[in-house]
């Protein structure tokens, strides 16, 4: 039997009033809670699964709290791995103030970032101001009450506390914002605001060590031993000095390498070199040396500078070794007659002609020409006069050719220096040790040290916002910025970090280098996990044995 159609069983008018009356009881009785909803920024194409998303959106409705009683749920868990706050909230939403005031500019919204846009959605979170905390919504009941007048008029959302993994969560307001600024996998960065240049210089001299043999790295090392050279001869000498480079492979630790701080000078024969110390054996290397050339015998930090990161680059001018010079007669007519060479330089090309320049006559006259000859080993052993010259009144000084153009740099014996800086925890540069002093500076040469890579830091990083490295591309959002102690900390990180590089603020434009990060969270719950495995490890020991029993489980 149909329904009496003398009663309505629910007219749009009543309807109205219901709607009416309940978005006014929620205003009276309700409190003001922000709807965030959320976006999807990348999503699996095979199992739907959303890997990543943000909030960035805030919208303040007004909503009933159902459990006036306080929050539902378990509660608060003491786990094993800690405390797990397990609470659980249930609010009611107007129906018609949601689709009027929030659902338009959600589907304003891409398609791809907010699936649905006519009701809340599980997964958006909700700001409950009283106990100034973020819930997700898990839940959304729209049936209850059941179609009253033949139609539903809330929405109930079903909520438990929020557990953030890693969401961007920036709706600009801090309140909100500021609720994850200790929560996830937090990164500090140790930023280098300021940089100095640091400046080197050399010192030359002959019979310095050439080159270090490491003939046997030994093994068993404890710690760094100590080389030692025999002394080089008294008075006309200094004794060489050396550091050990140790590494470590499959759990036995040796000598990687020998590097020289001082090559000494004044030695005609090898000197003997010892390892000492260091608690390993085996280790044994000799060494040669350059007995007439000049090479850079040692490397001083002039200036440490300031703001390195890595340890910078050194660069060490060429040598042309030493130049050949002579000296000039001249007749009675003023006319140059000859040339006399005194020093036959080095490392000019072999069985070549050189370029000499004489100076000109002091009043009328012209200024006489020639070219010097070398030997089969780059020596110049004489001059030859193309054009005598005329009104010399006293002999013109001559100036041989000495520039790169006439030395031979495919010659094995001039070699250039080369060498590497060493730096402190503080970014400043402490030593540099001589990879190769090399063969042929008749001068000193001009020591060059890398830039660091930020001169000036500049800028502010602000909350949340996001931040590039220069090199490596990595991405992060800022949680914290020290402008005191440089000390940056971030979440969201998408890969490692380069030492050195610059680090760029999306909003703010800052810019400061990297100078050393720590990966460990420092707000992890479970980050002395490996400090107990460590005092674990101390009581029971499986080095020798297992301490359970005779066979492995």
């Amino acid at each position: 039997m149909a329904l009496n159609p003398f009663f309505l069983q629910g007219s749009q008018t009543e309807q109205r009033l219901v709607q009416e009356l309940i978005n006014e009881q929620l205003r009276i009785y309700g409190v003001d809670v922000t709807y965030i909803p959320r976006k999807i920024v990348r999503k699996d194409t095979i199992l739907r699964e959303i890997q990543s998303s943000k909030f960035d959106d805030s919208y303040i409705i007004e909503a009933y709290v159902n459990t006036y009683e306080g929050y539902s749920g378990s509660g608060d868990i003491l786990t094993k791995f800690g405390m797990s706050l397990r609470d659980e909230l249930t609010i009611t939403i107007s129906k018609e103030r949601f689709e009027d005031f929030i659902s338009p500019f959600l589907d304003a919204e891409d398609d791809a970032e907010i699936s649905l846009s006519t009701r809340p959605r599980e997964g958006d979170l909700v700001y409950f101001p009283l106990g100034q905390r973020l819930f997700e919504v898990k839940f959304v009941e729209h049936e209850d009450p059941f179609y009253q007048l033949g139609k539903n008029y809330v929405y109930q959302l079903k909520c438990e506390l929020f557990e953030y993994e890693d969401e961007v969560i920036d709706t600009s307001i801090n309140e909100i914002d500021t609720q994850i600024q200790k929560e996830g996998f937090i990164t500090s960065l140790s930023l280098s605001g300021i940089g100095v240049t640091a400046q080197a210089v050399a010192t030359i001299n002959s019979g310095y060590v050439r080159e270090i043999f490491l003939n046997n790295d030994g093994s068993g090392y404890t710690s760094t031993p100590t080389i030692r050279f025999t002394e080089a001869p008294p008075i006309t000498g200094s004794t060489a000095t050396a550091v050990a480079i140790t590494t470590t492979r499959a759990g036995v630790r040796s000598i990687q390498q020998i590097l020289l701080t001082n090559a000494g000078f004044g030695y005609t024969v090898a000197p003997t070199m010892y390892i000492e110390g260091g608690g390993g054996t085996g280790a044994a290397a000799t060494c040669s040396i350059e007995p007439t050339q000049s090479g850079v015998i040692s490397l001083s930090v002039d200036s440490a500078g300031s703001g390195y990161a890595v340890a910078p680059t050194v660069t060490i001018t060429p040598p042309v070794g030493a130049g050949a010079t002579a000296d000039a007669t001249i007749n009675g007519i003023g006319s140059v007659t000859g040339a006399t060479v005194f020093s036959g330089g080095n490392f000019y090309l072999p069985s070549t002609t050189v370029s000499v320049i004489f100076s000109s006559p002091v009043g009328v006259g012209t200024t006489a020409k020639g070219v010097a000859h070398t030997n089969s080993v780059g020596i110049v052993t004489g001059i030859s006069i193309t054009d005598p010259g005329s009104g010399y009144s006293s002999a013109p000084t001559v100036s041989i050719g000495n520039s790169a153009a006439n030395k031979n740099y495919n010659n094995v014996g001039l070699t250039t220096a080369t060498a590497i800086s060493v730096i402190s925890s503080g970014g400043v540069v402490t030593a540099i040790r001589i990879t190769n002093p090399g063969i042929g500076y008749s001068s000193t040469p001009t020591i060059t040290i890398a830039d660091p890579p930020i001169i000036t830091g500049i800028g502010t990083y602000q909350f949340n916002e996001e931040v590039v490295a220069s090199s490596s591309g990595t991405r992060a959002r800022v949680k914290e910025w020290n402008d005191q102690t440089n000390i940056l900390k971030v979440s969201n990180v998408n890969g490692p970090f380069t030492l050195g590089e610059s680090l760029v603020g999306a909003a703010s434009s800052a810019i400061f280098s990297i100078k050393s990060y720590d990966q460990r969270d420092i707000y992890d719950k479970y980050d002395q996990n490996d400090e107990i495995e460590e005092e674990a490890d101390l009581i029971l020991d499986f080095s020798q044995s297992n301490p359970f029993g005779s066979y492995w489980c």
